[in-house]
Order: C-alpha cells, then sequence, then structure tokens
C-alpha cells in the first residue's frame, strides 16, 4: 500500500493491491482523507485485516464476520443480526481492538444496554436483551474458532436476559369463532385468519402461500416456503427450520373455504401468492377484529399456540402435534407441558398396586 497526496483536492489517498479467493490480484484506490495521519491509520487497519492480526479494530472484524456469514444465513435473520451489530454493539465496541476487549468492558456494556429504551421508553425485553448478547458472543465465537482469538470475553461473563419470551396467550375455539366473525366483512382476512387459527402456520408461512400449495382432492396445504418483507422488497425464503417443510391435511370446511376463497381470485397464477396483504395488515385486523369481538387482544403468533392447545385439548400426542405444526416434539412437550392432561396420579396409583402384588 501506498500513501499520497491528491495535489487536486488536497485531500490524501491510499493504494492498495489486495488478493482474492482465487488468487488473483486487484488494485482499487481509497480517497478523501484529510490528512496523512488518517490515511496511515486506514492503511494499517486494512493490513491488519488482510493478515487477519486481531490488533485490527473490532468495526474491522465485523467487516471479515460478514464477509463469512451473510451468505451462509437466511437474508432476512442475517437483515436482523445486521441491525443489531450496527446500532447495538458497533457504538460501543467499533473502534475497539478487538483483543483488547475484556470482560469487564462486556458488563459495562450489558449495564448499557439493561438501562436503554425503545423508542417507546419502554426498557429492552428480557429475551432481546438476551438476543444483543447472543449476536455479541457470536461474533467473538467466530474470532476464537477461525482467527485466534484467545478467548471469548462475551462468552466468560455470561448472558443477560432470559430466553423465555412472553407468556404464551391462546384463544378457546368460543373466543375465536367470536373473532371470525367480526372480521367477515372483509374476505381475505377472514380466509387469512382461517388458516392460521385451523392449521397453525406461521404468519411468513400464510403470506407466501399459493395456488400450487394446496391439493384439493387430497385436502392438504404444503409448506416449503416464508415471505418477508426486506428493504421495501418481496423476499420470498426457505420455511424457519428444516422440520417446518410439511404438508397439512386440512378439515373439510376448511378445504372448502379455501376452494371458495380461490375461485374469487380472477387471473392468478398457480405460482402467485393468494394473500397479497402486509403483517402490519393482519396486525390492524387482528386488533379491529378482537375489539370488535369483545375478546382479549392476542398476538398473530398466538393463534399459532390456540391451534396447538386445541390440539392438545383433543387428546393428540406431542409427536403427532409437532409434525403438524413444523416443530420438534421435544420443543411442544417442553414449551406447552403444563397444557398436557397430567398422569402423575395414575403413575402413582399403578405404582401403589405394584408395590401390593410384589408384597
Amino acid at each position: 500500500m501506498s500513501v499520497y497526496k491528491d495535489e487536486k483536492t488536497n485531500t490524501w489517498k491510499v493504494y492498495y493491491r489486495y488478493t482474492d479467493w482465487q488468487g488473483k490480484v486487484h488494485q482499487s484506490t481509497k480517497r478523501g482523507f484529510s490528512t496523512k495521519r488518517e490515511a496511515l491509520a486506514w492503511e494499517r487497519e486494512q493490513l491488519n485485516k488482510v493478515e487477519t492480526d486481531l490488533d485490527m479494530t473490532f468495526e474491522s472484524f465485523v467487516d471479515i464476520y460478514t464477509v463469512d456469514m451473510k451468505n451462509r444465513i437466511k437474508e432476512n435473520t442475517w437483515h436482523t443480526k445486521e441491525h443489531i451489530m450496527r446500532t447495538k454493539i458497533m457504538p460501543y465496541f467499533g473502534q475497539r481492538k478487538i483483543s483488547e476487549i475484556r470482560p469487564k468492558d462486556i458488563i459495562a456494556w450489558q449495564n448499557e444496554m439493561i438501562k436503554a429504551t425503545d423508542k417507546q421508553g419502554k426498557p429492552y425485553s428480557p429475551v432481546y436483551l438476551k438476543t444483543l448478547h447472543n449476536q455479541l458472543s457470536a461474533i467473538f465465537n467466530h474470532a476464537v474458532k477461525f482467527y485466534g482469538l484467545r478467548e471469548n470475553p462475551a462468552a466468560k461473563v455470561g448472558n443477560m436476559g432470559k430466553a423465555k419470551g412472553r407468556e404464551m396467550l391462546f384463544w378457546t375455539q368460543e373466543e375465536y369463532q367470536k373473532f371470525s366473525f367480526a372480521i367477515m366483512d372483509k374476505p381475505i382476512s377472514f380466509y387469512a385468519f382461517e388458516m392460521l387459527y385451523w392449521c397453525g402456520v406461521r404468519e411468513g408461512e400464510l403470506l407466501a402461500l399459493t395456488p400450487a400449495d394446496f391439493d384439493f382432492e387430497r385436502g392438504t396445504v404444503t409448506i416449503n416456503k416464508s415471505y418477508q418483507r426486506i428493504g421495501k422488497r418481496d423476499v420470498i425464503t426457505d420455511p424457519k427450520t428444516t422440520k417446518s417443510n410439511r404438508t397439512i391435511k386440512m378439515p373439510q370446511f376448511l378445504i372448502e373455504e379455501m376452494q371458495e376463497y380461490l375461485k374469487q381470485l380472477y387471473g392468478i397464477g398457480k405460482n402467485d401468492r393468494i394473500f397479497e396483504i402486509t403483517k402490519s395488515y393482519l396486525h390492524r385486523e387482528m386488533e379491529r377484529g378482537a375489539k370488535e369481538a369483545g375478546v382479549k387482544r392476542i398476538r398473530i403468533h398466538d393463534l399459532r399456540h390456540s391451534h396447538i392447545s386445541l390440539l392438545i385439548d383433543m387428546g393428540y400426542s406431542a409427536v403427532a402435534i409437532a409434525d403438524r405444526v413444523g416443530h420438534e416434539s421435544i420443543d411442544i412437550t417442553y414449551n406447552y407441558a403444563h397444557l398436557f392432561p397430567s398422569t402423575q396420579d395414575d403413575m402413582a396409583d399403578k405404582l401403589n398396586n405394584f408395590r401390593k402384588e410384589v408384597i
């Protein structure tokens, strides 16, 4: 690399070469530095990055982390990670040398995050605090695993916040029926919520549905994609997990409803989205319907919980429910254990009888 003064603009510039992963040498220029010191500092930082010298700044290592990880992660997931890094982590650690960040610095950052508030002036939720720490720790883990950082200071400190989110809310079948009647004046809302409640699909899965996903002869709907709105673009991604790829058997009344709905969509292609609405639209309709029906307001995702709780109440096993909603059965058992009928009394009675027979 070389540093020169641009006499025309009275600024400094850096000429530099780099070799890409294919071994090709490229030459480029970085212009616009006010002083020679700034140009030299930038040049030194680029050399650190090229040589993966952990004397580099945290910000420079995040550039490396981005190159390594961005294409390995779903676009909407990366969008969330990038926002957290840019707004919650970089302002605090960006200009620090990554090799000099210590556990005490992580503690100080955690305290800042715990004291921080959102746009409404509310403290960050415990779940969000845990998410922030997990992202910071992931960056350090990457440095430890692949670039020789001695230890992860974030892991040494431990997490803040907690994993469990807000309490799950449910609608009973009676509550849902009142709600569905209240939103029946808007067909697209009615049919969308019917799919959410009676199939337990996720929001993104619902909004990605196309006519091709329905097999009315077999009475099934196939879930194999998810919809996201990212940077003013409609983005179709793979479902949340591998387990999320599934085929759901619909009840007969829902089969008839969806046939009726698709007939209303004149000129729609087999691979066109059948619910061309936004997540914010669904949230507004949830608010409107709950208010008009006089039922408690729940989140859109709570309709999925409502579907699962209904199936538990009907006596289905965790394994059968997991297959239907695209979960691991252990997750159903763990998250909904309190809803499954208790067998403790029956166990105790059988153990008591067994003991008597032995004696």
